[in-house]
């Protein structure tokens, strides 16, 4: 799927992805959950609007609800749009939101949004993954690794071209 030249508009099944997720966090397991959203914010996450940097999962009282996803309001909404930032609700099995509780008490883990994106083109996903924060020296090493990866395949192109 995707895009197929630079010129298209983006399709609907395209995902709003978290790239900072796994910059800033050392990535576990990851879970697929539905959300409950109006009409308006539907209409406005197939317009690709939505972002999901600062997203993260809470469980209270037995439920998952999903924070600061911002999805701002549908632009023909009118007097029954939505508010852009609000709990979202995630919907998951219990056994997935026990399995998840535990590991975030017993191991100090966060959950946060990595993607959302559209399921069949019609149910809205989100992937949540059970996350560790990196440290400054994670992060460093991170960048090194692509940077040294970059120069190789200079090297490899330039070698190439002789």
């Amino acid at each position: 799927m995707g895009k197929t030249t630079k010129d298209d508009k983006p399709r609907s099944t395209d995902p709003l992805i978290n790239k900072k997720a796994k910059f800033n966090f050392e990535l576990f397991e990851t879970f697929e959950a539905g959300v409950v959203l109006t009409g308006s914010e539907v209409k406005s996450l197939r317009d690709k609007k939505g972002n999901l940097t600062d997203c993260f999962a809470k469980i209270r009282g037995g439920e998952v609800y999903l924070e600061n996803f911002q999805i701002p309001p549908y632009k023909d909404g009118g007097y029954a749009n939505h508010p852009e930032i609000r709990p979202r609700k995630l919907l998951l099995k219990a056994k997935e939101i026990i399995k998840i509780d535990r590991a975030m008490k017993e191991k100090g883990l966060v959950l946060i949004a990595t993607r959302c994106y559209f399921k069949n083109n019609r149910l809205v996903k989100i992937e949540i993954a059970l996350a560790k924060p990196k440290k400054l020296y994670d992060k460093r090493e991170d960048i090194q690794k692509k940077e040294a990866k970059i120069e190789i395949e200079r090297a490899v192109k330039e070698r190439l071209k002789r």
